[in-house]
């Protein structure tokens, strides 16, 4: 699955599936075939970071 190119979408849809399907963002990109230095810094630009309690990327 390629990843969305609108970061709010890609956040959207991360968030889904960390909730619904995968115990970590390692696990979901595996899976997808997503690069996850990409993600983490897509989402970072964003002013978005990973909260690994809640498992999400949260605003911050």
């Amino acid at each position: 699955m390629d990843m969305p190119s609108d970061v709010y979408m890609l956040l959207s849809l991360a968030n889904t599936k960390l909730r619904d399907v995968y115990p970590s963002p390692q696990d979901m990109c595996a899976d997808l075939g997503w690069d996850e230095d990409e993600l983490f810094c897509r989402l970072s630009e964003a002013g978005y970071r990973y909260d690994g309690g809640r498992n999400a990327f949260v605003a911050g």
